[in-house]
């Protein structure tokens, strides 16, 4: 937290230059052969153990109690599965100008992955926003983006050249093994293994990282292996840098003057624009390594330079929002806690206290 206060400097995320490392690492030593069967094999089990603990951290009868905000959380999940897809379907216009297809394939999967759960409500908070809805508001997108981010990839990548051929019978499977099955049981163990994964958020948190670590080095591996990375010139990179920045900026301006149209409070608006205009980075490598295989290389890297990118973006626009007179301020931020996830900003903790009061504590203008 104390990085996104610094003034006058934009934060380098440390965990992006820990998954820039590794793609160097991929690309002097990639896994070859006995070594990326076995890359390959850790990886899905690392998969597989992320989705577990996310539906062991998810609180289902607190996702319930932020039902009472729904018009909230509709906006986002609108914001975040209808304009989002909408507009990386308008990119396609760029190609092959800016974006070779395979660029774009990954940038419209960027667009079709759940909003962050850990760096909204870190964002969120900082703004003086509405903590608890944001806190359901991600929650309820990484729900959903279990099922229907592949069901998007079906239908709009079913067709392209970037490496997704649709649903088979059997990439049907591996999505419903590795990501679905993990889930629920997160989910129905969560009664009994909750309150050890809430105890050990910081061990828990290394595990993630380094699961992730290991899903980035065994995707570009493959593609080093495949020589997918002959076809990415500078010049393809600097485009793609250049529509991600236009459709952050696209996503900021609607969220937050969207919201006002829609008769959102201030505080309100602050965890639409946070959730509604971010993707996550931990949920989006795991997904994209299930669908795409050897090219999840490829798929991968616009969402990685994005997910720096909102960082940068958003610890700016929290910091200038702190500044701004507000009426109410009791439910912001009561502590910080010590855990660190995926997402490389830290949560507040102590605030599921005031969860409940997310439909009624901050109403609607």
């Amino acid at each position: 937290m104390k990085r996104l206060h610094r003034p006058g400097w934009i934060p380098i995320d440390p965990y992006v230059l820990l998954l820039l490392g590794t793609v160097g690492l991929a690309a002097l030593l990639p896994a070859r052969g006995t070594g990326a069967d076995l890359a390959s094999g850790a990886s899905t089990g690392a998969i597989a153990f992320l989705f577990f603990l996310y539906g062991a951290r998810l609180s289902t009868r607190e996702a319930l109690d932020g039902l009472k905000h729904w018009r909230l959380h509709v906006t986002v999940l609108a914001c975040t599965f209808l304009v989002f897809p909408v507009l990386g379907l308008a990119t396609g216009g760029l190609v092959p100008v800016l974006l070779t297809d395979p660029l774009y394939q990954g940038l419209l999967f960027l667009t079709l992955v759940p909003s962050t759960i850990q760096s909204s409500i870190a964002f969120t908070s900082i703004a003086r926003g509405n903590v608890p809805a944001a806190i359901c508001a991600g929650s309820f997108s990484s729900l959903a983006g279990i099922v229907l981010t592949p069901l998007l990839a079906a239908a709009l990548l079913g067709g392209g050249g970037g490496g997704f051929s649709g649903f088979s019978g059997g990439s049907v499977a591996r999505i419903v093994l590795q990501l679905l099955v993990p889930f629920v049981a997160g989910q129905l163990l969560r009664r009994w293994i909750g309150g050890f994964v809430a105890r050990h958020r910081k061990v828990l948190g290394l595990v993630d990282r380094g699961s992730i670590l290991l899903v980035v080095y065994t995707a570009f591996s493959e593609g080093m292996v495949a020589g997918v990375w002959h076809r990415v010139s500078p010049a393809r990179l600097g485009g793609l840098l250049a529509v991600e920045a236009v459709l952050l900026a696209v996503m900021l301006l609607l969220t937050w003057y969207g919201a006002k149209a829609l008769r959102f409070g201030r505080e309100d608006r602050i965890a639409i624009q946070f959730a509604g205009s971010k993707k996550s980075l931990a949920a989006g490598l795991p997904m994209a390594s299930v669908l795409f295989g050897a090219q999840a290389s490829l798929a991968v890297l616009p969402l990685m330079l994005f997910h720096q990118m909102q960082l940068m973006v958003c610890a700016v626009i929290a910091k200038r929002r702190s500044h701004a007179p507000v009426e109410d301020t009791s439910d912001a931020v009561e502590a910080v806690g010590e855990g660190e996830e995926a997402e490389g900003v830290t949560v507040p903790e102590r605030v599921v206290r005031s969860r409940t009061g997310a439909g009624t504590g901050r109403r609607s203008g």
